[in-house]
C-alpha cells in the first residue's frame, strides 16, 4: 500500500529551477546544433517544461529505458524499450532525466551515445539524489537536490500513478 507523505518541491521551485536551466543551456550551446534526448516516461513533463526555456531552435527525440520495473528500486540491469530515431553522429547531445539516482541508467546511455560518435553527450535532471549515487558521472545541469525518498509528480510515477501533479511529492510505499 501507498500514500502521499508531503509536498517535497513546490510548483514554483521546479519552475524556477527549469528557468535556471534553461538560460545555463541556452548559454552553453549558443550557435550549435542540439538534441535533447529525453528518458521516458518520467521525463516527458520536465523536458516540453525545458524546451519552451531554451532561446534557439533544438531537436527532440525520446528513449524508452528500464532499471526499476513496478518496484521502487533500481534493479541495476537497463534496457533499452525504445530508441531514438535520429542520428546523432557529430551532434550535441542532452540527455534529459527526471530524476538521477543511482547514476547507473545515465552511465549507460553515456557511454552508448559516445559510441554512437555524438560531438558531445551532457546530463540535465530536474532532481538528483546525491546519496544514492554509485556511478560516478557528471551531472553537467542539475535543477534541485533531494534527500533519499521515494518521490512522485511531475513526471514521476509509482506504480505508473501520480505523474500529473505539478509538485514532487513524498510517497509512503510500505516497502
Amino acid at each position: 500500500m501507498y500514500a502521499l507523505r508531503n509536498t517535497l518541491v513546490t510548483r514554483e521551485e521546479l519552475q524556477e529551477a527549469v528557468k535556471k536551466l534553461g538560460a545555463a543551456i541556452s548559454r552553453d550551446y549558443a550557435g550549435q546544433e542540439l538534441v535533447l534526448v529525453g528518458i521516458l516516461k518520467g521525463a516527458a513533463v520536465f523536458m516540453a517544461d525545458l524546451m519552451r526555456e531554451i532561446s534557439f531552435p533544438v531537436a527532440i527525440d525520446f528513449m524508452s529505458v528500464s532499471s526499476y520495473g513496478s518496484s521502487a528500486t533500481t534493479s541495476g540491469v537497463i534496457t533499452i524499450k525504445q530508441d531514438i530515431d535520429t542520428d546523432i553522429r557529430g551532434k550535441h547531445v542532452l540527455l534529459v532525466e527526471d530524476l538521477i539516482d543511482t547514476g547507473l541508467t545515465l552511465q549507460h546511455l553515456q557511454q552508448l551515445f559516445a559510441l554512437r560518435e555524438a560531438a558531445s553527450v551532457r546530463i540535465c535532471t530536474i532532481l538528483s539524489k546525491p546519496s544514492r549515487r554509485i556511478a560516478d558521472i557528471p551531472i553537467d545541469y542539475c535543477g534541485i537536490e533531494i534527500p533519499d525518498e521515494f518521490v512522485v509528480g511531475y513526471g514521476l510515477d509509482y506504480a505508473e500513478q501520480y505523474r500529473n501533479l505539478p509538485e514532487v511529492w513524498v510517497v509512503e510505499t510500505g516497502e
